[in-house]
């Protein structure tokens, strides 16, 4: 496995669309092992094949929850519910953080590195991290869909996440 060089805002690969992944070999198994190493590397939450200059079907993901990390090959979106207003960063636009609209929860497919065909339901963060990933795949960045945030107002948005955390801890601990 191998840390793989970022591709950044600007570079015209973020702009293309990817091509379907039609064999799972073991050059597409150590480019996603590549992907997973580069993403945990970079402390991303997600990394889609474009970022690393690779036209191709596929992302990888760990929110950092203690779940492991999911490969997902050709994925789609096949359904989707509701809203939710995300901030977000990404490793390819460092050091800016936008407000986007997401779908709260919603169904995918995709297949794994085994070759098995999974559907899976996400909401809240993940459903997130999902549909960030997946924009990749047809070059599209957040940023094209946010609405940027100021260096003071993302502090806040810190802030008003601590105050939450430090609520819910307080209700544990009763």
């Amino acid at each position: 496995m191998a840390i793989r060089e970022l591709r950044y805002e600007g570079d015209s690969v973020l702009r293309k669309i990817c091509k379907p992944i039609k064999a799972i070999d073991s050059k597409i198994v150590e480019l996603m092992q590549d992907m997973e190493e580069t993403m945990l590397e970079n402390e991303g939450v997600g990394l889609a094949a474009p970022q690393i200059g690779i036209l191709r079907r596929c992302v990888v993901i760990n929110p950092h929850d203690g779940s492991d990390t999911l490969f997902m090959i050709n994925p789609e979106i096949i359904d989707q519910d509701g809203e939710q207003d995300c901030v977000e960063g990404c490793l390819s636009v460092p050091n800016k953080r936008g407000l986007v609209q997401r779908p709260y929860s919603l169904t995918c497919r995709y297949y794994d590195l085994e070759g098995n065909h999974i559907e899976m339901d996400a909401e809240g963060f993940l459903a997130n991290i999902i549909c960030h990933e997946l924009d990749h795949l047809d070059g599209v960045l957040y940023i094209d869909k946010a609405r940027m945030l100021s260096d003071s107002e993302y502090a806040e948005y810190l802030r008003q996440m601590d105050e939450e955390y430090e609520d819910e801890d307080d209700g544990q601990q009763e």
